[in-house]
Parts: structure tokens; C-alpha cells; sequence
């Protein structure tokens, strides 16, 4: 049975719920399944002053902890076109696991989640993939074997790169029941591949 360790960082709880959902995936398909976020590190009077969602049920995860598992899916809002600088500050953590190559040969996933349509997701999940390679994880994303990527009826999030979602300038706009659907896909799809390759 693999294990799969959901890793996010959400400043108003728009990936956190994305981050269930990929669990809820990975969970159906028989993986032992943890959620972590990563600390905030914003200074406290931005986090007041922004209105960051700062109450969650999921522990901190400290970067020992990526060990542990076969797994890793990562879920960042979109700053400027990267990952936040809370979780970049958590890969930044990582050199001594890094230097021992605890990571290599485990499966690395991304989703994320932007204001507008064209907002940077993709690209947001790409410097994600980056650290991935430097660790030696092997990236998984969202194949079209989702149709619901393929869905032009309405504005959805979703692309081969992962899952995501759009929260709107001013975060009004909560994931939808396609782009839900996608992390379950991935969540899913990451932990049956995990599954092949450890059991």
C-alpha cells in the first residue's frame, strides 16, 4: 500500500479544499494518505491585515517529514507565477535531505490555484516540477484521460500539468465540482502509479 503525503500552503482556503480533495483521490485508491501544510511565514500583522485563513486542521509538516513517504503532491496558490513564498521557504528547508538523495525515485505531483483564467497556473506548477527534478522525483500530472479538462461549458480550472483552480481577484469563487474532480483524478492517479512502484 503506498503513501502519500498531500502538501499545501492556502492563504484563504481555496487549496486546502483542493488538498482534501486530492487525498480523498489518492484514498480511493487504497493509499494511506496524509495532509500537511507548511508554516506560515508571512509576518503576523500581513497575515491580519490580508485576512489569511490561519485555522486548520492539518499539522505543520517540517521537511524530514517528505521522507516517510512514496508520494508527495504539492498544492500552491499562484504568486506572480510561482509557488508562494511560504512553500518556497519550505523547499528551501530541504538541502540536507536533498544532499542525501532521500527523495529520488519517489512520485511528485502539483496543483495549484490563481486569481483569473490565465493567472499562471501552469506556470505556477512548472517551478514546482523543477524542484521535483533537482530531488529526483519522477512527475505525475493530469492526463486527458480526465475529460473534464476537456469541458468548455464553463470556466474551470484543470490542465495537464495538474489540477487547479481560479479564486477570482478577490477569492469570492471556490472550487468548482470539475476542478474538484480533477484532484481526486490526480490524487488518484498518483497514488495508483505510487502503488505499482512500491506496493
Amino acid at each position: 500500500m503506498a503513501k502519500v503525503l498531500v502538501l499545501y500552503y492556502s492563504s484563504y482556503g481555496h487549496i486546502e479544499t483542493m488538498a482534501k480533495a486530492v487525498a480523498e483521490g489518492a484514498a480511493s485508491a487504497g493509499a494511506t494518505v496524509d495532509i500537511k501544510r507548511v508554516p506560515e511565514t508571512a509576518p503576523p500583522e500581513v497575515v491580519a491585515a490580508a485576512y489569511f485563513k490561519t485555522d486548520s486542521e492539518h499539522p505543520v509538516a517540517q521537511p524530514d517529514d517528505l521522507v516517510g513517504y512514496d508520494a508527495i503532491i504539492v498544492g500552491t496558490p499562484t504568486r506572480y507565477g510561482n509557488m508562494s513564498s511560504q512553500l518556497s521557504t519550505f523547499w528551501d528547508r530541504t538541502g540536507g535531505i536533498w544532499l542525501q538523495g532521500k527523495l529520488i525515485g519517489k512520485v511528485g505531483g502539483a496543483f495549484s490555484s490563481s486569481a483569473t483564467q490565465h493567472g499562471g497556473n501552469e506556470a505556477t506548477i512548472l517551478s514546482l516540477h523543477k524542484v521535483f527534478l533537482h530531488h529526483g522525483l519522477m512527475i505525475v500530472g493530469l492526463p486527458y484521460s480526465f475529460q473534464g479538462q476537456m469541458d468548455n461549458s464553463e470556466v474551470a480550472g484543470g490542465s495537464p500539468y495538474g489540477a487547479t483552480t481560479i479564486a477570482n481577484g478577490d477569492g469570492s469563487r471556490q472550487p468548482s465540482q470539475i476542478e474538484l474532480d480533477g484532484a481526486r483524478f490526480q490524487g488518484k492517479h498518483i497514488a495508483e502509479i505510487a502503488t505499482k512502484l512500491f506496493g
